[in-house]
């Protein structure tokens, strides 16, 4: 059924509290076993009540997004985690007090009284404990773990704003906690830690490979599937294609100037091009839409803005997207497995 989506403006979310009278009627709808938007660090989640399975049919519902794609569930305290994993290996341990609360979500074995819907039928959970005092107050307020995949139309690129989730989700949800702009702007880093002393990444996010070492003291695997070829994938972000804006987005491997004779190809043709570069290269390309997503020099501010980018691009009404590529490195790994993702494979190297 359609709804009248109600906008609660959470302000002064430093000193927030799971009293605050906002985050207790937005929590009702919890509840009620519904959904409800809510920010965290990385990204806008639509959190519904994880041991429910009422509620996470809705969650699939309100995206439109495929059931065998698993969610992460969302935690306030660590004794929350009781109730989702049937065992906590050390390594996980290790990582939990290194990152949490942050943007590492674990994959454990997973308990008994979590919804299968919210496994996608796998013996494993993902959890993690976000970073953002208003998401801690309303899981607080909602006196449940919350699973919550980003806040959008499935396929559509994660919303940064309370308005992003509106614009994709209005009508479709009851309500979303607005509580500004978040900050990293990238999903979580997934790791596996439930196969006995081996962790491993499934998705690249806001923690690193590089941290993750350092704290465990040992080396971190990487998942080779990053694919979309994996049948039954532990985390989201593996199977399907995201993050998409409105226009064909092309990857492009290459120099500024082979970019912009695709796009002076492209406008020959009678399409409007745009391009997606970062504030070092915005004045070099003529483009109809030249839009800088953060510093190339400062890769914490690229994934801060990605997903705005490629929403504005939508605004923009162009007919393809053309994208610079970032080292994979650090946080570079997480642009790129976005980047890619949003190209859904369209990759061109200037050296072939």
């Amino acid at each position: 059924m359609p709804y009248k989506t109600t906008v609660w403006t959470v302000d002064n979310f430093e000193q927030i509290s799971e009293k605050n009278t906002q985050l207790i009627q937005a929590s009702l709808w919890i509840k009620k076993d519904e959904v409800v938007a809510f920010p965290t660090e990385t990204v806008y989640g639509l959190g519904g009540n994880a041991l429910s399975d009422q509620a996470i049919s809705r969650i699939y519902e309100a995206k439109g997004r495929p059931s065998d794609n698993p969610l992460i569930v969302h935690i306030a305290e660590e004794g929350q985690l009781k109730e989702l994993a049937a065992e906590i290996p050390e390594k996980a341990r290790i990582l939990m007090e290194n990152f949490w609360p942050g943007p590492l979500t674990i994959i454990f074995p997973k308990g008994i009284k979590v919804s299968s819907k919210v496994t996608g039928g796998l013996d494993t959970v993902a959890v993690r404990m976000p970073d953002h005092p208003v998401a801690l107050a309303f899981i607080k307020a909602c006196g449940v773990p919350l699973a919550a995949p980003s806040a959008n139309l499935s396929g559509k690129p994660s919303p940064t704003s309370a308005g992003h989730v509106f614009d994709d989700l209005s009508g479709r949800i009851p309500g979303i906690v607005d509580g500004g702009q978040t900050g990293i702007g990238v999903e979580s880093t997934v790791v596996d830690c439930s196969v006995d002393g081996a962790v491993t990444i499934l998705r690249p996010g806001g923690v690193t490979k590089e941290q993750l070492e350092e704290a465990l003291g040992s080396e971190v695997g990487l998942d080779p599937a990053f694919t979309e070829k994996e049948a039954a994938p532990k985390s989201p972000g593996m199977k399907y294609t995201h993050y998409a804006p409105d226009a064909p987005f092309v990857l492009v491997d290459g120099s500024r100037e082979f970019i912009q004779s695709l796009v002076d190809k492209a406008r020959a043709e009678g399409r409007r091009a745009g391009v997606m570069t970062t504030a070092e290269n915005e004045k070099f390309y003529n483009a109809d839409a030249v839009i800088p997503a953060g510093e190339r020099s400062r890769p914490e501010t690229v994934a801060a803005a990605l997903y705005d980018t490629l929403r504005t691009f939508n605004e923009a009404k162009v007919d393809v997207i053309y994208g610079e590529v970032f080292p994979k490195t650090g946080v570079g790994y997480a642009i790129m497995n976005r980047l890619e993702k949003s190209a859904g494979g369209n990759i061109v190297a200037e050296n072939k």
